[in-house]
């Protein structure tokens, strides 16, 4: 799903005897470092053959009364739903409610291109069919019920993407017509299908369809980052189902994916169609390569909620983050600490500036920026003495002076360097510069 610290370090706890392979003491280091700076505020867990070798959490359920988080605490997990519909997809095939080579359109008859658009099309975002986040007025409605009729109606609404079957392409809508699918064929809510096929069978105590988020549950408000953390608006669960509305938590998450490897909720053939890759999708499943080592997994974001899961076959190892506060340090440097804390590998710390710009001087940057090489434009804004960025179209984020000029956002990897004489901006990201001139 899109949309896209006052903290306390908890208490490390570990199981009995770690892997020979693996020094926390790296990540014990980073998440100190992440706690002193108000960078991150979330959960990890790490497991090896089946038990947790790691786990830890930093930050806050709610920051407005102090509730602190700990290993217990639930997050929206966002697009790692999509993992879990899928593998209730294949439960179904193995039950032969459905095919995967059946057409939608005795499900979806309204939708273009419903009658060439196949179940499999969807698993593997080769439909071509519209992604309702895509709506420029999503942001407006987002956080209100929606029904499934209504939802129908906007997927439905929007243009074909592609022919069916000629291409890749992400879309969160194939994923909710799917959780559609599912309630038509077991005549169940999708949360209590999800109950009865996975959470039930694995004995996962903290994951479920989520709903408006209940502190007393231990469920995490979330929140961005703009020069404090603030609390973000939540997106309505009726909107996203098997898409992204799943709530859990890292022990959970790995104790998930481990079973599903090890064809303990779908057979090892349909795992495999699974982790089929065609034009970088796989169904509910992606495919990574860390250290020269083949994992496959997962990420999501809903609100200000970021997670990610991913699992080495080979090592049977698996790791689960999730966080409620990740503007300010990305899970995937989270992620990459941790493997280069288990496979021996070098791994930098990051280096968090306290560089402070005077409030004139970040007044003379403020304003919309356009560039000849991208198209897309950049309003630099200011909030309580923070500078904050926001490109066409994609949410605000905070600037960190590093020096008078010099402005970054680790957590996207971005470098803003400002020339006021020749008003002018430099963007700097992916190795690349993009020169921007004031408006």
């Amino acid at each position: 799903m899109k949309k896209i610290i006052i903290a306390s370090l908890l208490a490390l706890i570990t199981a009995s005897g770690f892997s020979q392979n693996f020094n926390p003491q790296r990540l014990d280091s980073l998440f100190l470092l992440l706690e002193k700076n108000n960078k991150f505020m979330g959960s990890i867990a790490i497991s090896e053959n089946g038990k947790t070798i790691y786990t830890k959490s930093i930050g806050f359920d709610d920051i407005s009364t102090s509730k602190k988080s700990s290993v217990n605490t639930k997050y929206r997990i966002g697009s790692i739903s999509k993992t879990f519909t899928a593998s209730l997809i294949f439960k179904a095939v193995e039950e032969k409610k459905i095919n995967l080579n059946e057409t939608i359109d005795k499900y979806f008859p309204t939708l273009k291109n419903a009658k060439t658009i196949t179940i499999s099309n969807l698993l593997n975002h080769r439909s071509g069919v519209y992604d309702f986040t895509s709506d420029t007025d999503y942001l407006k409605w987002n956080t209100e019920y929606q029904s499934r009729a209504k939802m129908i109606e906007r997927i439905a609404a929007g243009a074909v993407t592609f022919e069916p079957d000629t291409k890749g392409q992400y879309s969160n809508s194939n994923y909710i017509l799917l959780s559609y699918i599912l309630e038509d064929i077991y005549k169940k809510p999708y949360g209590d299908i999800l109950n009865q096929q996975i959470v039930k069978p694995l004995k996962l105590k903290n994951t479920y369809l989520g709903g408006k988020i209940n502190l007393q549950n231990n469920e995490s408000f979330s929140y961005s980052l703009t020069g404090k953390w603030e609390n973000e608006k939540e997106t309505d669960m009726s909107i996203p189902l098997g898409a992204g509305a799943i709530v859990s938590n890292p022990t959970d998450l790995n104790s998930f994916i481990e079973s599903l490897f090890a064809g303990k909720i779908i057979s090892i053939e349909h795992l495999n169609q699974m982790k089929t890759i065609k034009d970088k999708y796989g169904m509910g499943i992606f495919e990574y390569t860390s250290f020269e080592r083949k994992a496959y997994g997962h990420n999501g974001g809903i609100d200000g909620f970021r997670s990610v899961l991913n699992y080495f076959p080979t090592e049977k190892l698996a790791i689960a983050i999730t966080s409620n506060g990740a503007m300010g340090y990305d899970n995937n440097n989270i992620l990459q600490c941790a493997l280069s804390s288990y496979f021996n590998k070098p791994f930098a710390l990051p280096a968090f500036s306290n560089f402070t710009v005077a409030p004139e001087t970040l007044d003379s940057y403020l304003g919309t920026y356009a560039s000849l090489q991208i198209p897309i434009k950049i309003t630099i804004s200011k909030k309580d003495n923070v500078m904050i960025a926001q490109a066409t179209g994609q949410p605000s984020f905070p600037l960190e002076a590093t020096a008078v000029n010099i402005f970054k956002f680790d957590a996207a990897g971005v470098v803003l360097q400002f020339y006021n004489d020749k008003k002018e901006m430099i963007l700097k990201q992916g190795g690349k510069d993009y020169l921007f001139t004031k408006e």
